[in-house]
């Protein structure tokens, strides 16, 4: 019997969940699809350097590594101070401590 080697275990096990399969190369469309965004939302995560793309033929932006990579930082701290946020690697700031925005003054 063969073994079989799990290479990127984040990106596959999301992938199953969602009914997907495992390719080498995704478009934006498919990776709004996996993460269930929009491809608005994945390009301003490049934008912004959360999520790294290529320049490949054809439609291809992401390799299964870009995607590992990106599920692999998405990791959160809870517990931490939002204003500490930047010092510890957080991208935002832990779930019900986001600021209130007051419109109009």
């Amino acid at each position: 019997m063969s073994e079989v080697t799990i290479k990127h275990p984040l990106l596959e096990s999301l992938l199953t969940q969602r009914g997907m399969k495992l390719k080498a190369i995704y478009s934006i469309r498919d990776a709004a699809q996996l993460f269930q965004v929009t491809t608005r939302t994945i390009q301003d995560w490049v934008s912004e350097g959360k999520m790294t793309c290529r320049d490949l033929p054809g439609r291809g932006r992401f390799l299964s590594e870009d995607l590992e990579a990106f599920l692999q930082g998405s990791r959160r701290t809870h517990g931490v101070n939002p204003s500490d946020k930047e010092s510890v690697g957080m991208k935002c700031p832990p779930v019900g401590l986001r600021e209130r925005r007051i419109y109009g003054k």
